[in-house]
């Protein structure tokens, strides 16, 4: 079984965020920089909400408003999921599935110490897969 600590040692650690008070066009523009859908809202240290592309669209496209007037406090989900690194990738998916989410912080103790998404926790299942199957075929082959 895959742990979410173990993903998060081959992805990386790194989080990509922005504060609450940032206007939303900072965020947008930080986002398509790292190639990410999603930020983490940091006050003081803390995670305080996560701004998605989709929160963009529904909450400031949507209802025309300004990406330079609206702040990402102002969009913002923030109600902030997260997993522990001791969990399974399975519980990740089961989480993200349950709750129709996209991107989960993971958090050591008070740390946060990165964020994986539903593409991380689907690759890792996907790789683990074709691992069982290369395995599997090597015994069969190997076996006659």
């Amino acid at each position: 079984m895959s742990m979410i600590r173990e993903l998060l040692n081959t992805k990386g650690h790194e989080v990509f965020s922005v504060g609450p008070n940032a206007p939303v066009r900072e965020a947008l523009q930080e986002m398509i920089a790292k190639d990410v859908g999603a930020l983490v809202v940091i006050d003081g240290g803390r995670p305080v909400g996560i701004v998605s592309e989709r929160d963009y669209v529904r909450k400031v496209v949507g209802e025309d408003r300004s990406a330079e007037e609206t702040s990402v406090a102002d969009i913002m989900s923030t109600r902030v999921l997260f997993i522990r690194p001791e969990q399974s990738v399975d519980e990740g998916l089961a989480l993200m599935y349950d709750k129709g989410i996209r991107h989960l912080p993971v958090m050591e103790g008070d740390s946060l110490i990165g964020v994986v998404s539903i593409k991380d926790l689907a690759g890792s299942c996907i790789g683990k897969r074709d691992f069982i199957i290369d395995q599997l075929e090597n015994y069969i082959v190997g076996g006659r």
